[in-house]
């Protein structure tokens, strides 16, 4: 799909500043952005990152036009479907393989999930062959330990063990190397879960379970989907997205707004469609379809809603084509 630019950026910066240096050492400039947090057994917390301004630093055009770019799935013109580019990080030119092998596991993850399943002919896939000079990971397995790698990954990313940061500008940088892009993911050189949701998703890309952040990720970019969990920081007026609401079960069915139509229905969690507090980082006055949802924790499904509004955006590109 043809954009200005990507999708959905969760990362904002919020403040930039200098941080008081020691007599001997140069002040380091830091940023600071809002981003997604993933726990291994699915919890999603948005936290509040200082990150040092090496984290946005930006590659010279030429090297990051020379990376080979192999096309692994393409069903249409860009124009009509979405292109979902990976780009890798701590891979050596001997691991490309690995690389491969990995990028592959998480698509095959990403399409046994409903509604990307069914809807598989809407993406095109690219795999973006970025080589760095040591494997692995910053801070992997233990904090303090240094890697070489393109794209600076690194665990303990703000003091948070498990998420996974990069520099950002530089895999937007390679991706671009791609026919086009519309999701740009970043996959790690590491067996240790770990993830981040932001302008780069990134993912552990010898992890199974850390695959699961991509489907939450494009949810946001393909279905306009909100977070689902409570941050403390939130917004109680009646939000846009499809599955977040500030009005009651009561208050849908009489003014046939939001997900009324699914009240009362079976939800793939077990329960039934309903409203239910606790959405869009309120803790209170903001209410979801259901008690859980990939929207809220990773390893479950959309819910009716969600799963409605992805299709609705599948529907949205595929009409161009007629």
């Amino acid at each position: 799909m043809r954009r200005a630019g990507l999708m959905f950026a969760l990362t904002t910066t919020l403040v930039a500043g200098l941080v008081p240096a020691t007599a001997s050492a140069a002040p380091i400039r830091r940023f600071t952005t809002s981003m997604e947090a993933f726990e291994p057994g699915g919890t999603i917390t948005r936290v509040d990152v200082s990150r040092p301004s090496s984290d946005r630093t930006a590659l010279p055009q030429r090297i990051a036009n020379a990376v080979a770019v192999t096309p692994i799935e393409t069903n249409g013109p860009s124009e009509t479907t979405f292109d979902l580019v990976f780009v890798g990080d701590g891979y050596t030119s001997s691991q490309l393989g690995t690389y491969s092998q990995h990028v592959r596991s998480s698509v095959a993850a990403l399409f046994a999930i409903e509604p990307y399943k069914s809807y598989r002919k809407q993406f095109n896939l690219w795999q973006v062959d970025v080589v760095s000079a040591q494997s692995g990971v910053t801070n992997d397995p233990t904090q303090g330990i240094r890697r070489n790698t393109a794209l600076g990954a690194y665990f303990w990313c703000g003091g948070i063990e498990r998420l996974l940061c990069v520099n950002e500008t530089k895999a937007k940088q390679y991706a671009a190397a791609a026919p086009d892009v519309d999701q740009v993911i970043a996959l790690a050189n590491t067996t240790k879960y770990g993830g981040a949701g932001g302008e780069v998703a990134t993912s552990s890309g010898g992890n199974a379970q850390a695959s699961q952040i991509v489907a939450h990720e494009l949810g946001h970019s393909i279905g306009g989907l909100a977070d689902e969990y409570d941050y403390g920081t939130c917004e109680t007026r009646e939000p846009r997205e499809p599955n977040a609401t500030a009005l009651t079960a009561s208050q849908m069915k009489d003014r046939r707004a939001k997900w009324y139509a699914w009240l009362g229905k079976p939800s793939p969690d077990g329960g039934t469609v309903g409203a239910f507090e606790g959405s869009r980082y309120c803790k209170t006055g903001m209410y979801r379809p259901s008690v859980n949802s990939l929207m809220r924790t990773l390893g479950q499904p959309f819910n009716p809603p969600s799963t409605e509004a992805m299709i609705a955006g599948f529907h949205r590109e595929a009409a161009a084509r007629h």
